[in-house]
């Protein structure tokens, strides 16, 4: 039978209520989503500095660094 521990206690599943399987598995969904969500925020970041360095060569700027952009909310691009 498999277990979990919940608070440094063992319970059966298979002895669980459907209640306690179903917020198990509610808590399962969501840290797959949590995970899934830092995994595409990585992606981003890495893209963002990507384009912070493509910034910084067009400005003809020489840096090793990812750069600090400090940018309005409400810039606008024609």
């Amino acid at each position: 039978m498999a277990k979990v521990k919940i608070d440094d206690k063992e319970y059966e599943f298979d002895d669980l209520s459907q209640e306690a399987k179903n917020q198990l598995q509610a808590i399962q969904y969501v840290d797959q989503e949590v995970l899934r969500a830092q995994m595409h925020i990585a992606a981003l970041q890495t893209a963002r500095n990507a384009y912070g360095r493509a910034l910084q060569e067009a400005l003809g700027a020489e840096s090793n660094e990812d750069p600090e952009l400090d940018l309005p909310d409400d810039l606008k691009f024609d």
